[in-house]
């Protein structure tokens, strides 16, 4: 919704499309992710719904291991995408708390129609 009225900047715009957003902290230990290759895991995550939008960031770097991709797969289901830019297997480090950004908007809005 746009603002209007006086003393109102009319570029202000109220956020209504994302009423709900919480930063998770979750002790992950993530599976070895082969050589030269990205994969997908999934972790269990109560509270998560289909629809909900998930950013994921680790707490370490690790030569060659990224993270490339995060999303809810499912209802309670973190997603989250793992690229592994080297010519040996690398495991995440075991036992670190991830940081979850999660935010659930309240419709989704499509192409044009806002």
């Amino acid at each position: 919704r746009w603002l209007s009225g006086s003393g109102v900047n009319a570029m202000s715009y109220v956020l209504g499309n994302l009423p709900k957003q919480a930063l998770l902290s979750i002790t992950l230990s993530p599976a070895a992710v082969s050589a030269n290759t990205t994969a997908e895991q999934t972790f269990t995550v109560n509270g998560l719904l289909a629809g909900d939008m998930a950013l994921v960031t680790k707490p370490t770097a690790q030569a060659g291991l990224g993270i490339v991709g995060s999303r809810v797969s499912a209802v309670n289901t973190l997603a989250i995408t793992f690229s592994n830019n080297t010519a040996g297997s690398i495991t995440p480090t075991a036992a670190e708390t991830y940081l979850v950004l999660v935010s659930r908007p309240d419709r989704t809005i499509t192409d044009g129609n806002f």
